[in-house]
């Protein structure tokens, strides 16, 4: 059971944490990207529009389904809580309780990675939406 333990800990927890560096660090690079593209030098809005959402399909992904990871996380730490109680056939608070807070951080890194990588997304995806209307009057389309 011990393994379990570190797997939320560890396992859930750090991948959420992995996501959200790698979310972050795309976000940071397009939104560079986004303040030095010239419009002008793609000659159609597709090939531009390709150039613009590269990157944020991981970024939506991630918003998307770190909830589901931190989720996962809590059902082991609640199965953990169980199993302990189970096991040792009575109720040992501090066990419970340990057992419950695990599965609760797991949650809240959840939100905590999903949370900023939604805002990050719609915000660029809100600067491609602009630079592609750019690149429509600029070509007179």
């Amino acid at each position: 059971m011990h393994l379990l333990k570190e797997l939320v800990d560890y396992g859930i927890i750090g991948l959420l944490l992995l996501l959200s560096f790698f979310a972050i660090t795309i976000a940071l690079e397009r939104w560079s990207f986004y303040r030095k593209v010239d419009v002008e030098r793609f000659k159609t809005k597709q090939e531009l529009e390709m150039e613009l959402t590269k990157g944020l399909t991981f970024i939506a992904s991630v918003a998307s389904n770190a909830p589901y990871i931190g989720l996962l996380g809590t059902v082991l730490g609640i199965m953990l809580t169980f199993y302990t109680i189970g096991q040792e056939g009575f109720v040992d608070t501090k066990k419970v309780m340990v057992g419950l807070a695990l599965a609760l951080k797991a949650t809240a890194v959840g939100l905590l990675v999903a949370i900023p990588s939604s805002v990050l997304y719609n915000l660029l995806f809100k600067k491609v939406k602009n630079l592609l209307l750019l690149w429509e009057v600029k070509n007179g389309r």
